[in-house]
């Protein structure tokens, strides 16, 4: 990717160094019930089930709330003091984000002025470690996630070794793609397509709601590609091999490719995220045809 240069967001909160605790406590769902979507949990997941030899999508159900049955406490986020605006971080892994960013919210803020809409961007969070959230208290090591109640993408950068070194998804449009992936939840968060997954959490069953689960974050897959696909064409800033890094990061991820890397067997009734086939799929869907109106995963007879 030719991003250098280019201009870089000004929603961006910078966090790293902070050290925000919090005694410990896991993540929770977020206000209203609403969780954080993470594309990163898949790597705790993953991790976990190295170290502990369990299945991957054990620990996602649990991340998810899934196997528990009910909605679980909700935690506020600590109160943080004022701060007075900081200046913009200059390490390159920073002013990336920042950058991919900027070009989402010119991509979405055209696509909405298209249609008499305004668009109103998300802030993204650095952090190392730990950062409060509305959605309780993130960890670095669920991966990139969107959190509702704040309208924030919370990122670690560490996420992205991570995904080079163990997931097997090296490269910067494989890493612009986790973070359109992200803004694509605050976009369904904008369409009200978050809420309507936290009213049916309460009225499915678990696997009903996996099912949904599924749809949801093939759903921001396709947003993801559908931002690729006016990207490109307003910025020509993809070179030859770019976009294999992104269809390389959605294949890595999923769910039937996190089993077999477990060593277990495929379950796609477990499945939350959708198969690696899938992810990829949808992500194409909005690369080609460059229209959300394309990307209604819930409608869709099949994912």
């Amino acid at each position: 990717m030719k991003w250098e240069g280019r201009r870089e967001s000004e929603n961006v909160e910078d966090r790293r160094g902070e050290g925000e605790g919090g005694g410990g406590r896991r993540p929770v769902r977020g206000i209203g019930g609403g969780r954080g979507l993470s594309l990163g949990g898949i790597v705790i997941a993953l991790l976990a089930s190295w170290a502990l030899g369990i299945n991957p999508l054990t620990v996602l159900g649990l991340l998810d709330g899934g196997g528990g049955g009910g909605s679980g406490p909700e935690v506020a986020a600590p109160q943080q003091r004022a701060q007075p605006p900081a200046a913009k971080p200059q390490d390159a892994g920073a002013r990336f984000v920042s950058t991919v960013l900027a070009d989402t919210e010119d991509v979405w803020g055209a696509y909405f002025q298209r249609s008499q809409q305004r668009y109103e961007p998300p802030r993204l969070v650095l952090f190392s470690g730990r950062s409060s959230t509305a959605c309780g208290l993130g960890e670095a090591a669920m991966g990139p996630f969107y959190c509702p109640g704040d309208r924030k993408v919370y990122i670690d950068l560490s996420f992205y070794d991570t995904l080079r070194e163990r997931l097997g998804a090296p490269g910067d449009f494989a890493q612009a793609y986790v973070i359109a992936h992200e803004v694509g939840h605050h976009l369904q968060n904008l369409q009200g397509t978050t809420a309507r997954m936290e009213q049916a959490r309460r009225k499915v069953s678990e696997r009903d709601y996996r099912a949904l689960s599924v749809r949801l974050e093939l759903q921001a897959d396709c947003y993801a590609g559908v931002w690729a696909h006016h990207s490109q064409r307003g910025a020509a800033w993809l070179e030859r091999g770019d976009l294999e890094e992104a269809f390389q990061a959605a294949a890595q991820i999923g769910d039937d490719s996190l089993q077999r890397r477990s060593g277990g067997t495929v379950v796609p009734e477990s499945f939350t995220h959708g198969s690696s086939e899938q992810r990829v799929r949808w992500f194409k869907r909005g690369l080609a045809g460059g229209q959300l109106g394309e990307c209604d995963t819930f409608k869709a007879a099949g994912l």
